[in-house]
């Protein structure tokens, strides 16, 4: 069961609680345990040391926090899936993100675990050039010398045919028939680290100059976030878009129901079978109300660009909203399809 048959609220639960079961499992059975230790060997980046780290086998800590992470964020964390008509939001809101010098607090996430399913994913674009679909995310607190830090881990669809990824998964399975079964159906990509209650650092971006460089493309329609370009690791921005607009007004997150029989696999299980389908509140493009006294009126409609606005809480603290693309101006007015405003100023 996959999330590319499902379109109703009853199937997405249906499809997070089969996904979540069948992660679990692999992620804690050898096999996974053998593609973390490969991953880590490979790709780890940005994660500090861990203290008591085997001399022999300089990674098997993170090894082992990798394990127990995802298997409990798979098992236990609360799952939201989001609807398709949120995917393009939250990815233009991930994209124009920069948390750099932010200090976050613990209840910036809805929970300490979770997964985000995303049934039209978002594609990442590694320096690499290589471009990879994001189907789900998942985050965990962890602790490490360093403080407290959201683990936030990056995951693919292996089947997904659209999926540049799991076109290379395919042709490694033709040389080693043994390789699909040896995998889950969703495969870790990247891992991001969001520090709690520390300034996130600067997201550092190595020159890239290299004219042959192949750089894949994401399939037609799709959102692609680079890393070249992302001023915040991709994967921890995609999860705090998520998390500041899932608590929006702009989203509405709806409790799927879930079948008995489903229900039931997943108690004995132990899988959290709670899941919340985050929707898109309005489906129309809304001009923006009046408030207070006019300075000045508009002559035309314009379209405003979606992007990040600064406020503060009656404690002080510091938080963000994502203001979504809309049209200003008045509703009979003409609207202007280029970067000029006309203001008929008082």
């Amino acid at each position: 069961m996959t999330f590319r048959t499902e379109n109703t609220l009853a199937g997405y639960a249906r499809a997070a609680v089969t996904i979540k079961t069948r992660m679990h499992e692999y992620c804690a059975s050898t096999a996974g345990r053998e593609y973390h230790r490969a991953f880590v060997e490979t790709h780890w980046t940005g994660i500090p040391p861990v203290d008591g780290a085997d001399d022999t086998d300089p990674h098997h800590r993170l090894v082992d926090v990798l394990d127990r992470t995802a298997s409990n964020a798979w098992a236990h964390g609360e799952a939201y899936v989001l609807a398709p008509a949120m995917t393009a939001i939250v990815a233009a809101a991930a994209a124009a993100l920069d948390l750099t010098g932010d200090l976050l607090t613990a209840d910036a996430a809805p929970t300490d675990r979770g997964v985000l399913f995303l049934p039209e994913p978002i594609y990442h674009r590694a320096l690499s050039g290589q471009v990879s679909g994001i189907a789900a995310i998942t985050w965990n607190t962890i602790s490490s010398p360093t403080g407290r830090s959201w683990l936030i881990c990056g995951w693919a669809d292996r089947d997904d045919p659209d999926d540049p990824h799991a076109a290379r998964i395919q042709d490694y399975a033709r040389q080693d028939p043994t390789l699909l079964s040896r995998l889950g159906p969703y495969v870790l990509t990247d891992v991001n680290l969001l520090p709690i209650a520390t300034p996130v650092p600067t997201t550092d971006q190595p020159d890239i100059d290299e004219p042959d460089r192949d750089w894949e493309t994401a399939p037609d329609g799709r959102y692609l976030i680079t890393d070249a370009t992302a001023r915040t690791r991709v994967f921890a921005a995609i999860a705090y878009a998520f998390w500041r607009i899932q608590a929006q007004p702009i989203a509405v997150t709806t409790p799927a129901p879930l079948d008995r029989p489903t229900r039931r696999r997943a108690a004995r299980a132990s899988i959290t079978h709670d899941t919340r389908v985050v929707m898109l509140r309005r489906t129309s493009a809304l001009t923006e109300p009046a408030t207070g006294p006019a300075r000045w009126h508009y002559r035309v409609r314009f379209v405003v660009r979606g992007h990040w606005r600064r406020l503060l809480d009656r404690h002080g603290q510091a938080y963000r909203i994502w203001i979504h693309a809309h049209l200003k101006g008045p509703e009979d007015a003409p609207l202007l399809h280029g970067e000029k405003v006309a203001v008929l100023a008082r």
